[in-house]
C-alpha cells in the first residue's frame, strides 16, 4: 500500500487548483488576511499569498489546514529575518 497521502501533522504542503482554489497544510497561525493578501506562519516559514477576492473557506489550526478561494497572483515565503531592515513583511505592510 502506498501511504503517500498520509503526511505527518507538521508537514507543509501547498495545492493550487486553477489559481482559484488552494489547500495549505502545515499552517501554524494566520497572522493577517484580507481580500488581497493572506499572511500565515507555516512549518516551512512565513507564507504570503497575494491576489484578488481571497477568502478563507476553512481553517483548522488543530489539523494545520487552510482552504483559500479567490484569484491567486503570487506566493512568497519570507526569508526568516535575514535582512536587518525587518524583512519583506515589514516593507510590504509597513
Amino acid at each position: 500500500m502506498n501511504d503517500y497521502h498520509e503526511m505527518p501533522p507538521s508537514a507543509h504542503r501547498l495545492e493550487l487548483t486553477g489559481r482559484e482554489q488552494m489547500t495549505i497544510s502545515g499552517v501554524e497561525d494566520v497572522e493577517r488576511f484580507d481580500e488581497s493578501s493572506i499572511v500565515m506562519t507555516t512549518t516551512a516559514g512565513v507564507l504570503v499569498i497575494m491576489g484578488e477576492d481571497l477568502h478563507i473557506g476553512k481553517l483548522s489550526l488543530d489539523g494545520g489546514e487552510l482552504h483559500v478561494d479567490g484569484r491567486v497572483d503570487s506566493l512568497a515565503y519570507e526569508d526568516g529575518g535575514r535582512e536587518s531592515g525587518g524583512g519583506f513583511l515589514r516593507r510590504l505592510f509597513g
